[in-house]
């Protein structure tokens, strides 16, 4: 296929796709054909001067390759002195500046970027390069796309775009209706104006969310509003389009030498990024002057501290950073306005538990057991204790083990579902307004370690019809098993470090039983449990920088094919590490820490020397309590300073070194593109890492939740402060992400909904196994004082902590495990007796030390219970994800009407067109026959 192109000649003739450069100079005509490269030859290599010549660039000023006459001239007349200084403009202050590109004058890849920016200018873009105010051997490449060329990819890439206002109609409503609105809009008029919503006075127009859209059409271009074509076009659009040219530019010969994220991995170019759009602070009020730009309004009513109570402007967000980033916004939201509602519900378990804390029967027994003596809890050190010393423990346990822990664990399984069923709706909501319902991802490019891997095997790609690289079937199958060896072997080193951390238990309870401080010896289990808590949250910290190298050598090692099945695989992967890393010690001292530990006289022993750790005589809730509460408050914590302190440390260092050079004032004169090139970089992984924080709280939420019931408003209060940090970090220390698109979370869904699954098996069996609430009701309806009558009251209690408590003779002590004390401190005469937690006959019976029947009733129950909880819970779950649409039938009708009225605008539009043009030809005195309509 032959086009007639004519074109203005500045620099050599480059053709690419049948597109060329913007030129001036020269007239020539040509015939170009389509899908042709035309390369420089070694002689206009030499011919034309060096793009990287120290002589074409000096400290703040331009070498233009742009084609404008203005670029030799001064600006022209009428364009604002504002755009010469603001740094996001040419040097004619006309050319807004789309993309920035960095490379270093001492960089060895200067042929291929030579040819690089050459295809660049073909393509149609202009550009501008300019040496660093800081740095002479750093050069900054400024990009613009003009008109034609936005115009041109835009229609391409099917980019939509308002061509008109959208008209609402209001359903018919009844006189009633109408006057219970009148009588609450009176009554609304006494109560606060919504102070959570933002002033939509400092919010602007975002004109497309009132529009109805189309994909762009240079055709039909008299159909879109265009009041402007330099601003029709919003910024974060523009950089994405010149993103996807850039990502299509060759700088080599061969068929796979394209792109620019290859020119970034070679080393051909340092960093390449889209400007802020000016500075986030201002020194008038935003109140009285108005905001400076998008970004200065992003800090005022988003960022900033003082706007954490208000919703966020999830439209703006989307329209400056990008869909994919407004969708992670927009989860985080709704994931903590979910919050609200489970925090509340777990308050009151708490305060319920407070409220009857001094009417709780078991409670009461522990305190006043002064009588019953316990057998120590450690070989040798550890003392015979009073239950009564338990006190506190058993007084702490009822707060979070009380009668309403089981319909909070069942109402946190339910929350988990609409949580998830909802945000389904949200996001149908949220993709329908950002004109995400029918946009589908483009063809993937291969990721160049594939191509580089399996370039000699070729086969036909179905969708492009053009050969690709392929992997054989066995070779993807042995990369698939050895991967997945390669993660069952980090998961059995974390069952290692767990093991560590039980061994650690075990030897040092008897040492800080043998305490000379009376404090810590006589709370010798917590100080245990607290300090392995803080010793397991160390070796998870460093556990997770191992474990992201081990994912990121295993993802490679797969060989993934496109850049989404990369990033899958490897969150897969981080996920899966991270998850077990944090949660296996919570899994043991919730499921196993004093289940297995035998009877005085016979205890199970680790590698037959160390006694197996025992429960508090109030029970094994309070270890997980402390195991929770103190790892998520840390984590939290450390996350937060990471995310935030980490980047504003190496940001204040920048300034600091800056000012120390250059002095303030000189600083403060920096471009635009200077001050983010001193900003950080986004996280190499995208919003992965801020997805699996939120994903790893949202597992410590749900899953043992029975335990903790505080968890949800510990995450709410993380949350509402972890917006404000999100906001914060990517407005004023990260350079500005590159504006994607996409339609949801990806795997996060998946991964949340397994969690859900999970949290339902879990809370049963912490119920069942770990709480004492099986127990209790069986004590209540078989064995006490109400016994056969149907109740369960406090009044049935009674005598409950005497009947879960069984004797040992003193004498019947192993050797190795005998205390040093007689017990004689207690009664002034020595033990006979002591008592453990467990159900089992006395030392005189037929059957010493043998299971009673009690037992096994507790243990029929708690099976029946976790199959009952899960089943009802499951039945509950489905019966919820069945009922909830997935689509909103109001938003339903709203995409049925507008596709229908947006068919018969296009209709009208182009019978208008056609009218018009009729009436000019008559005018003209041209016949035309067979003339529609």
């Amino acid at each position: 296929m032959w086009v007639l192109t004519v074109v203005n000649i500045w620099w050599p003739l480059n053709i690419r796709s049948g597109l060329f450069g913007p030129t001036a100079g020269l007239t020539v005509v040509h015939c170009v054909a389509k899908d042709v490269n035309i390369f420089f030859d070694e002689l206009e290599g030499v011919n034309s001067p060096s793009k990287d010549d120290d002589s074409l660039l000096h400290h703040g000023n331009l070498t233009s390759t742009s084609d404008d006459v203005s670029r030799l001239e001064g600006p022209g007349e009428g364009v604002p002195a504002k755009n010469k200084s603001s740094g996001l403009y040419f040097r004619d202050g006309k050319c807004r500046i789309d993309y920035i590109l960095v490379y270093r004058k001492s960089n060895l890849q200067t042929e291929k970027r030579e040819v690089f920016e050459r295809n660049i200018r073909a393509e149609g873009l202009q550009m501008e390069k300019e040496s660093s105010f800081t740095n002479s051997d750093i050069i900054f490449v400024k990009l613009h796309a003009p008109w034609e060329v936005m115009g041109r990819y835009a229609e391409l890439m099917n980019v939509r775009m308002p061509f008109r206002r959208k008209i609402y109609y209001l359903h018919r409503r009844y006189k009633f209706i109408n006057r219970i609105e009148k009588q609450l809009s009176r009554f609304r008029g006494w109560l606060p104006r919504k102070p959570m919503r933002l002033d939509k006075e400092t919010l602007p127009d975002l004109e497309e969310n009132d529009c109805y859209t189309a994909p762009f059409s240079q055709q039909r271009i008299h159909h879109f509003i265009i009041h402007n074509k330099d601003t029709f076009f919003n910024n974060a659009t523009r950089s994405r389009i010149v993103h996807h040219i850039l990502q299509r530019v060759k700088y080599e010969e061969g068929k796979n030498k394209i792109g620019l994220n290859r020119m970034l991995s070679n080393g051909s170019y340092e960093a390449a990024f889209p400007l802020h759009e000016g500075s986030y602070r201002s020194k008038n009020s935003i109140k009285t002057h108005g905001a400076e730009n998008h970004r200065h309004l992003l800090y005022e009513c988003w960022a900033s501290w003082g706007a954490w109570y208000k919703y966020q402007p999830l439209d703006l967000i989307r329209r400056y950073f990008g869909e994919k980033i407004g969708l992670y916004f927009a989860w985080l939201g709704w994931y903590t306005g979910m919050l609200f509602p489970a925090a509340f519900i777990g308050l009151f378990v708490f305060l319920y538990g407070v409220a009857t804390l001094n009417h709780c029967q078991v409670s009461k027994e522990v305190c006043q057991a002064t009588d019953i003596i316990m057998c120590p809890i450690c070989d040798k050190y550890c003392p015979f204790m009073r239950l009564s010393d338990s006190c506190v423990y058993a007084k702490v346990t009822h707060l979070f083990d009380n009668g309403a822990t089981v319909f909070f664990a069942v109402f946190m399984a339910v929350w988990a579902t609409v949580f998830l069923e909802f945000w389904k709706r949200r996001r149908a909501v949220i993709a329908y307004d950002w004109d995400l319902i029918d946009w589908e991802e483009e063809e993937e490019e291969i990721r160049p370690q594939f191509e580089a891997k399996y370039s000699k095997k070729e086969r036909m790609n179905p969708i492009s019809g053009k050969p690709e690289p392929y992997q054989a079937f066995a070779d993807k199958c042995s990369r698939l098993i050895v991967s997945a060896s390669g993660i069952f072997f980090m998961i059995c080193v974390v069952i290692a470090a767990v093991f560590g951390i039980v061994i650690y238990r075990v030897v040092t309870v008897s040492t800080f039983a043998a305490f000379k401080w009376a404090l810590i010896r006589n709370n010798s289990q917590v100080a245990t449990t607290g300090t392995a808590v803080c010793i397991n949250f160390c070796i998870i910290m460093l556990l997770n920088v191992l474990y992201e190298k081990v994912s990121l050598f295993l993802t490679n090692l797969e060989q993934p094919r496109t850049e989404s099945e990369w990033e899958n695989s490897f969150t897969l992967k981080m996920f899966l590490f991270q998850f077990v890393n944090l949660n296996s010690s919570t899994f043991y001292i919730a499921f196993f820490l004093g289940r297995f530990t035998g009877h005085p006289g016979a205890y199970l022993r680790l590698i037959n020397r160390w006694r197996l750790e025992e429960c508090h005589p109030s029970g094994c809730l309070i270890d997980l309590c402390m195991q929770m509460s103190i790892i998520m408050v840390l984590k939290q914590t450390w996350n937060n300073f990471m995310e935030l302190g980490y980047p504003l440390i190496q940001n204040w260092w920048t300034r600091r070194k800056l000012r120390q050079e250059h002095g303030t004032q000189r600083k403060a004169s920096f471009p635009q593109w200077e001050k983010d090139y001193n900003l950080q970089p986004m996280n190499a992984y995208g919003l992965f890492d801020e997805y699996l924080e939120m994903i790893l709280q949202f597992g410590f939420t749900t899953i043992f939740v029975a335990a903790f019931p505080l968890a949800p408003l510990l995450a709410l209060l993380n949350n509402v402060i972890e917006i404000r940090l999100d906001a914060y970090k990517f407005v004023t220390q990260w350079r500005r992400p590159l504006a994607s698109r996409a339609k949801d979370i990806g795997i996060w869904y998946g991964i949340l909904e397994g969690i859900g699954i999970l949290s339902v098996i879990t809370n049963a069996f912490v119920i069942a196994v770990t709480s004492d609430f099986i127990p209790r009701l069986v004590y209540a309806y078989k064995y006490g004082p109400c016994a056969g009558q149907g109740e369960a009251g406090e009044k049935c209690m009674v005598g409950y902590v005497n009947a879960s408590l069984s004797v040992f003779l003193v004498s019947d002590f192993e050797n190795r495990s005998e205390p040093t004390s007689n017990g004689s401190e207690f009664s002034g005469l020595p033990l006979k007796y002591c008592r453990y937690r467990d159900y089992r006959d006395p030392p005189h019976s037929p059957v010493p030390y043998g299971y009673t029947l009690q037992f096994w009733h507790v243990l029929a129950a708690r099976l029946a219970f976790i199959i009952v909880f899960e089943h009802l819970v499951f039945c509950i779950k489905n019966l919820i994800s069945y009922l909830i649409p997935d689509l909103p039938k109001d938003l339903r009708d709203r995409m049925r009407r507008e596709k229908y009225l947006i068919q018969e605008m296009m209709y009208e539009a182009e019978l208008e067109r056609l009218q018009k043009q009729r009436k000019e030809r008559k005018k003209n005195g041209k016949s035309h026959h067979n003339e529609w309509p």
